[in-house]
């Protein structure tokens, strides 16, 4: 839980106070200035009506250079970032032909893998020549390739499930799933913070659908309790069935969930679990095996298990594994396996390559080294932050940690300082985010060399005395600690 500094929360709730005031004065005057023009409408509403699009135009067009920056190389430990410039204050961008060589620490590159790979690339390359780009066609059609059976067995061998079945994007692995496994006279309890992909699944399913605190387990059995004695809406039948949806790394947060006390109670009241590991697996664990790996906590305990291969493995796409008798149903049907294009087999081919490299199969110990590397790096950088003074939030061995920024003037001034540094980095707001709750958001990589996370330290370290973003007090003679490091490299 965030304890807000009180200066903090009422600086922050009166900036966001006077942009509201000067966005609404301004559409104000533009009512009328613009009320002589023609209506072409012509009886037809508006499709963004006034308050539904304010946020975008009077706070979002204001700091969009910050957001959506195009790249022009693979998302490795370093890439080019496109300048861009705007002659209208913002409201629209363009593109030049100019590239700044820059840090990366926005993408989700976990262990390296979306570059350029020894393994990985030659065979994807073969895949693609032998396959082509695309299957042009549902699993259920002509859309199933020897690719996407081999990787089926690999990802359930890899989770340590029985079965398992893929889909071509991972968002939509949440929420086309969760309508299918549960729907009217069915109830949810989500952590409060899931990801929108779980929101959206659980609120297109029918269930009923209650969160608990997130991540406290005690809340958790509280709800659990409650709604099981109240039973349906209005008739107070017992539920059909109950499923626990948690993340293994909360996204935003980049904390592990407390896998085996949610398990324990989840097992007490015969609920399912359903485990979403978009950001864990992969990343954490002896094996990259996930949470289940590292928390010590038994994969037959799981009922079900997400995931997705964008972060860890270099690819796109998702998976669910699970018992035989659920995967065989949901192949049977669920609408992104029956209807969607299969996953591009040169994807597939670069999620089996990895998963080989991993379990070192490839012949050589690079999975363990990257693994051994991502964990590292990940605690060398959340610690030096923690030193310097940054709130951050999250656990050891968290790929992802984010940054508190809180002020709305925050976000584009650490963001833009940052950039011209040659940092990247991708700060989240309102409405990924609590109005009050604005961060930057770090991913760190196995690719990041011991230099690049001290030159990124040094930049984040200056921008955050710049900004004012060092909201804890620094640990006495960090800064000198930071350049004897900076020289002994």
């Amino acid at each position: 839980m965030i304890t807000i500094p009180y200066l903090t929360a009422l600086t922050t709730y009166f900036s966001y106070g006077l942009l509201f005031a000067f966005g609404q004065f301004r559409d104000f005057f533009r009512k009328i200035f613009d009320w002589w023009r023609a209506n072409n409408l012509q009886g037809y509403a508006p499709i963004c009506l006034g308050l539904e699009d304010f946020y975008t135009r009077r706070l979002y067009l204001r700091i969009q250079d910050c957001f959506g920056r195009p790249i022009a190389s693979a998302p490795d430990a370093w890439f080019d970032v496109v300048e861009r410039y705007s002659n209208d204050n913002n409201k629209t961008l363009k593109r030049t032909t100019n590239i700044s060589r820059c840090l990366n620490l926005g993408s989700y590159n976990y262990l390296g893998f979306a570059a350029s790979d020894e393994y990985c690339t030659p065979r994807v390359i073969k895949s693609l020549k032998r396959f082509s780009p695309s299957t042009c066609s549902a699993r259920v059609d002509g859309g199933t390739t020897t690719l996407h059976t081999e990787l089926e067995e690999r990802v359930a061998n890899f989770v340590q499930k029985p079965s398992a079945i893929v889909f071509g994007m991972g968002y939509v692995t949440n929420s086309a799933i969760l309508p299918v496994l549960i729907g009217k006279g069915g109830l949810i309890i989500s952590d409060s913070l899931n990801h929108n992909s779980i929101v959206n699944g659980a609120r297109g399913s029918g269930a009923t659908v209650r969160v608990f605190q997130h991540n406290t387990p005690l809340h958790l059995e509280k709800v659990l309790r409650e709604q099981i004695a109240e039973g349906q809406p209005r008739t107070h039948r017992p539920w059909k069935k109950i499923i626990v949806i948690v993340e293994g790394i909360y996204s935003m947060e980049g904390e592990l969930c407390k896998l085996p006390e949610i398990v324990a109670i989840c097992k007490k009241y015969k609920a399912y679990v359903y485990l979403d590991e978009a950001h864990s697996i992969g990343a954490v664990g002896k094996s990259g095996r996930g949470v289940c790996e590292l928390l010590g906590v038994d994969t037959a305990d799981v009922d079900i298990m997400m995931g997705t291969f964008t972060k860890s493995f270099g690819s796109c796409g998702g998976y669910i594994a699970g018992s035989k008798e659920l995967i065989q149903y949901l192949k049977y049907s669920c609408p992104a396996h029956l209807y969607a294009t299969s996953i591009s087999p040169p994807a597939a081919q670069q999620i089996i390559s990895a998963i080989k490299v991993i379990l070192g199969e490839d012949g050589t110990s690079r999975g363990a080294e990257k693994l051994a590397q991502i964990r590292e790096n990940s605690n060398f950088f959340r610690s030096e932050l923690q030193k310097m003074g940054f709130e951050v939030l999250g656990d050891n061995d968290s790929p992802v940690m984010p940054i508190m920024l809180y002020n709305p003037a925050k976000i584009p001034a650490f963001s833009r300082e940052c950039l011209m540094q040659k940092v990247a980095v991708v700060t989240v707001a309102f409405p990924a985010t609590p109005l009050l709750l604005a961060r930057a958001r770090i991913c760190i990589s196995a690719a990041h060399t011991k230099e690049d996370l001290v030159k990124a330290l040094e930049v984040i370290s200056q921008v955050g005395d710049l900004v004012g973003i060092k909201y804890f007090p620094a640990e006495p003679e960090k800064q000198e600690q930071l350049k004897e490091m900076i020289k002994m490299d």
